[in-house]
């Protein structure tokens, strides 16, 4: 996984290796957070006190896998939604009948409910996206990530009409074992990607295209944006890619839980 954000690039791999993660307070779940690196070892759970005194192990390591297995590929869409391109997007994946999860920020939810209820009435997962899209919030204190990741859950939750997110992805990359065992104890599962197609940056289609291509090998998650500027390039390049992947013999999934 690499990180990402407009006018923000920086594409190191991420190594894997085990995490320690502050623990929450007040009955939140927490994990060892593991390695990230596609291909690491499956986590191992630690656990903490429940209320009532229950253990209950809970995963905060970045999820890649697809649930539609080896041969599944999972469609991530970020920053929106936007009701130029939002609209646009939902009605390609129902050309070629696949789903996605529809990474949102608060902000862009909390503007367009509507189209968060698109998303979710066609059968797409939601994931936090924070509330303004901080690439920068790793170096800010947890008190503002909290806040960042909790708002933006609620005013999901308020815009989708009282669905939850499932996953949380961090601006451009920008996870910490705070953020992570945080959304991780709301029941949001830390999501990164494998295949960052650049598109934000507009590069052209046949980039986007070639991108996917040839970078499919490095693991299922493939990121894609729907708001943040002009998308038309993404839709095109969404237009060929859904297509070729089903070609390939891939099968659409979520990521797993």
């Amino acid at each position: 996984m690499a990180r990402h954000g407009a006018g923000r690039g920086w594409y190191g791999k991420v190594v894997g290796g085990a995490l320690g993660v502050t623990l929450l307070a007040v009955g939140a779940s927490v994990w060892t957070a593991q390695a990230d690196s596609v291909g690491s070892a499956s986590p191992k759970p630690s656990a903490s006190a429940a209320p009532g005194g229950a253990a209950e192990p809970v995963d905060v390591s970045i999820v890649h896998a697809s649930d539609a297995g080896a041969r599944g590929v999972n469609i991530t869409i970020d920053d929106g939604p936007d009701p130029t391109w939002t609209p646009q997007v939902l009605d390609l994946l129902d050309e070629y009948g696949v789903k996605a999860t529809f990474c949102v920020t608060g902000v862009q939810a909390q503007t367009y409910p509507d189209l968060v209820k698109q998303v979710v009435a066609a059968g797409h997962r939601l994931c936090d996206h924070t509330v303004s899209h901080d690439t920068a919030m790793d170096k800010k204190p947890e008190s503002y990530q909290s806040k960042e990741i909790l708002d933006a859950e609620r005013m999901i939750i308020k815009a989708s009409g009282g669905v939850r997110p499932l996953y949380y992805r961090a601006p451009g990359g920008a996870f910490t074992p705070y953020s992570r065992g945080l959304a991780a104890s709301h029941g949001m599962r830390p999501l990164g990607w494998n295949v960052d197609t650049k598109d934000f940056e507009r590069p052209g289609t046949d980039a986007i295209v070639e991108t996917v291509q040839r970078e499919l090998s490095n693991g299922p998650t493939l990121l894609f944006h729907d708001a943040g500027g002009d998308r038309t390039q993404t839709v095109e390049a969404l237009r060929r890619v859904l297509p070729w992947l089903k070609e390939q013999g891939y099968s659409f999934g979520f990521p797993v839980r």
